[in-house]
């Protein structure tokens, strides 16, 4: 009987650490917040310290690092939210609830966030090396444009650009150059179809 007794003990605790284990696990491995819609060249998720490539269709996980390569392009759905990534673009997932927002960093490159009219607003941040970006369901760039180290245009909706202690706040049509890491954004103004055509064309959008 004590060996029987010792025998339960042990499948009973072998299961809660398996329980403990999946649990883990999943905590580790982030929620799924959306999926790959398009990839085009060599895109590649990380998540911890396992990597792998991400093809159309596959997950995207909250704390998932994305990056591109060379000559390649993501299009990532998170619920309604659409995240396009240009070549060599390195994007943080930090957090993101559909339906609610999140927070994402930008490393480097360029990226489109685009949440169509007429959905719920969702508040987003956006962090980056030049400064933060305050989202409220908008469609807008940021990444390197022109003489630009970095620039945020807004197609519609608005966002707030914060950078050497100066806050500009973006309407539709309107743009900003922030000249490096520190520096203060740009006063607002009214971009012309041949750059926006250009800083589209940089993540894919024609």
């Amino acid at each position: 009987m004590p060996q029987l007794q010792m025998k339960r003990r042990m499948v009973l605790g072998g299961l809660i650490m398996a329980v403990i284990g999946g649990r883990a696990a999943a905590a580790a491995s982030g929620s799924v917040v959306g999926k790959a819609a398009k990839i085009r060249g060599n895109v590649r998720r990380r998540q911890g310290e396992a990597e792998e490539r991400l093809a159309a269709g596959g997950s995207v996980l909250d704390r998932d690092y994305v990056m591109t390569s060379t000559n390649s392009f993501a299009d990532l759905a998170l619920s309604e939210t659409r995240i396009l990534l240009g070549p060599q673009t390195e994007l943080l997932i930090d957090s993101f609830i559909a339906g609610e927002g999140g927070t994402l960093e930008l490393g480097v490159g360029r990226m489109v966030f685009d949440r169509p009219r007429g959905l719920p607003k969702v508040d987003v941040a956006v962090r980056t090396a030049f400064g933060m970006i305050g989202v409220r369901g908008t469609k807008f760039f940021c990444g390197p444009s022109r003489t630009a180290a970095f620039a945020v245009f807004v197609e519609h909706g608005a966002v707030s650009v914060e950078g050497g202690g100066v806050t500009r706040m973006l309407a539709a049509g309107q743009g900003v150059d922030i000249d490096r890491p520190g520096a203060a954004p740009s006063e607002q103004t009214n971009w012309g179809q041949a750059r926006i055509r250009e800083a589209y064309a940089s993540v894919g959008l024609r």
